[in-house]
């Protein structure tokens, strides 16, 4: 079925003699269970499949999507997309050149053990719902909530080359938190294992099982509580370690979404901004100091930003986005690789669903593990700072350059030892001061799944992955993330 409708597109599409086409019919399954304290507020599944068609003609790009998968509508899809690339091409200053790349017969699916769809609901609610029971059991907690979510994508890919992929993907995910009212009459949250909607890999049920959301239930609950009565983080410059997680999202916003190369070339400019890292900086600027070292890499098998091929057939690949601190890489597709003189693109194309138009979207921006050896060590090599845990919040201004973010949790770190719990914690920085003061990274690394990463307009929203072991940043301005009067105060 999925090969008749591709190939039916692609051949009308050829006919009618454009200078590229490819087709992508994508098959998505997804399942979500979500406990509010002791109930099941909600599950649902959902199916569906869908197709777009993208060609080349005269130097401009035009893609199109059927809203039924009738050949009738499938052929309408074609010409719509051909009408749009002329338009493209009559506006366009110079015509699109593409990075040449292979056709490809191959299939590739990503790696799991237990399929979750042959997991019964009542295994899922069950473990989320004993969850919440140990949650509830801490005095003073006010509300817990859990999730789980399990999709399973099949996409075939096939294009004027010569390429005819296949990729199923199976993905899943778990998270729970607690909440309780502080002292100033706001909720104080501590989630597990992150606060993204939990984690998210490229994995079956086992992912669900490794995690143990049960074991983890009345730490995280108790947390929450003593948080309340936690002071706030006092406003200084000081020696930063960020847990791995929260270091995972500082990658995602401060250098991951800087290297994307269509945003660099500004068309990204309505949604999300541009990026500082333009390209006369490229294999000049010392984006960090000489122990950061930054990958795209998209063979990561459990990482959520993994696949065999992205959305222009081009294989999955590791690429080099700083390393020993100087900035050497960017997130390419053809058309940008060509544009920047590169011989090949980087394969960083993706798009949400059949219907969307394939983008520059991150793969799994990692920072690669260092000599710092575990947290604990770190902490204890840290004589004075503040350890800082689980994102709460983020800004970013629209070249990447300016960050705050702020977190569920705080320690003040004296002579190498956790103290005292802090609330309201927010960190501040310029994206390569910030890099540049890291001088400690950590050995032990985990491949965070972002799930929402959103790009575009119409927005398309996709998941990516960053691997992060815990690191130091020295000189570090942090502070309150939030007023602390409490509620109905403010004047």
């Amino acid at each position: 079925m999925m090969k008749k409708l591709a190939y039916y597109a692609l051949d009308t599409a050829t006919s009618r003699g454009v200078q590229y086409a490819d087709v992508r019919v994508v098959e998505m399954k997804n399942q979500i269970v979500e406990p509010k304290n002791l109930a099941v507020s909600g599950t649902s599944e959902w199916d569906g499949m869908s197709l777009g068609v993208r060609v080349l003609v005269n130097g401009g790009w035009g893609f199109a999507s059927p809203a039924k998968l009738t050949s009738a509508a499938i052929a309408a899809a074609v010409d719509r997309a051909i009408a749009m690339a002329k338009i493209s091409a009559r506006c366009r200053k110079e015509r699109i050149v593409l990075a040449p790349e292979a056709g490809y017969d191959a299939e590739w699916t990503s790696r799991f053990l237990k399929d979750p769809f042959k997991v019964s609901i009542e295994t899922k609610v069950g473990i989320l719902l004993e969850a919440a029971k140990i949650m509830r059991k801490v005095k003073g907690i006010d509300l817990t909530t859990g999730s789980m979510c399990f999709g399973k994508e099949r996409k075939l890919f096939v294009s004027s080359l010569g390429s005819c992929i296949m990729q199923t993907t199976v993905t899943s995910s778990c998270g729970i938190d607690a909440s309780a009212f502080d002292v100033d009459g706001r909720y104080q949250t501590r989630s597990y294992p992150t606060s993204f909607g939990g984690q998210f890999e490229n994995a079956g049920f086992e992912m669900i099982e490794k995690w143990d959301l049960v074991g983890n239930a009345e730490r995280v609950a108790s947390e929450a509580v003593e948080l309340c009565k936690a002071p706030v983080c006092p406003e200084m410059t000081t020696t930063v370690i960020l847990e791995s997680s929260q270091l995972g999202l500082q990658i995602h916003e401060s250098c991951g979404h800087a290297v994307e190369l269509d945003r660099v070339f500004g068309e990204e400019v309505n949604y999300a901004g541009t990026s500082f890292l333009t390209p006369n900086h490229l294999n000049k600027l010392q984006y960090g100091s000489e122990i950061v070292n930054l990958t795209a890499d998209a063979t990561d098998l459990n990482g959520l930003g993994s696949f065999g091929f992205d959305d222009e057939g081009v294989p999955a690949q590791r690429v080099e986005i700083v390393k020993n601190g100087l900035f050497v890489g960017y997130l390419t597709s053809r058309e940008t690789a060509a544009k920047l003189g590169l011989a090949r693109s980087g394969g960083a194309m993706r798009a949400e669903t059949g219907s969307d138009t394939p983008l520059i979207r991150m793969t799994n921006v990692s920072l690669l593990p260092g000599d710092g050896g575990t947290l604990a060590d770190m902490i204890a090599d840290t004589k004075q700072g503040i350890y800082l845990a689980t994102n709460r919040s983020w800004s970013i201004d629209d070249k990447r350059l300016n960050f705050q973010f702020g977190t569920e949790v705080a320690w003040e770190i004296k002579n190498g030892k956790l103290r005292r719990m802090l609330r309201d914690p927010s960190y501040y920085g310029m994206t390569p001061q910030f890099w540049n003061s890291c001088d400690s990274v950590g050995s032990d690394s985990v491949v965070w799944g972002v799930p929402t990463c959103a790009k575009a307009q119409p927005c398309q929203s996709i998941g990516t992955g960053h691997g992060a072991p815990p690191a130091r940043f020295r000189r570090v301005k942090v502070g309150v993330a939030i007023p602390t009067m409490k509620q109905g105060c403010a004047k």
